[in-house]
């Protein structure tokens, strides 16, 4: 399985940015994608941005509409890194952040189910 460090959470507020960070170790050649997830106290964790990272089209992404044009996911292979950029963002945004990574094709893209491979999370909390 892969380790997935996650750091960059922090306080801000309503129309600010933040950049989440991933760091990947382990076997990370068998990941086939990775994704942000974010979880709310007594909601359920919801999918966000995820990015194909297998065979020679990786880089293609999945955006839920709740962060679509305002967040973007990126990766550095050479870094084993992958990065959340959140901009404008909302109070609804206040959840704790998780990155993820699958090597399985059980669900969709966007759900939880899909990935094996999980970090401890970083809370990002949203003032207005």
């Amino acid at each position: 399985q892969v380790h997935l460090v996650e750091s960059g959470g922090g306080s801000v507020q309503a129309g600010g940015s933040l950049r989440l960070s991933c760091a990947a170790f382990g076997y990370t050649y068998s990941s086939q994608y990775m994704a942000w997830f974010r979880q709310a106290p007594g909601k359920e964790r919801e999918g966000g941005p995820a990015i194909y990272t297998g065979g020679t089209s990786g880089g293609v992404t999945y955006y839920s509409d709740s962060v679509k044009g305002r967040f973007t996911i990126s990766q550095d292979s050479a870094k084993a890194t992958l990065y959340l950029q959140m901009n404008s963002l909302k109070p609804e945004d206040t959840a704790m952040y998780y990155c993820a990574s699958s090597t399985t094709t059980n669900g969709a893209v966007l759900t939880p189910t899909r990935y094996n491979s999980w970090g401890q999370g970083t809370q990002v909390t949203v003032s207005s």
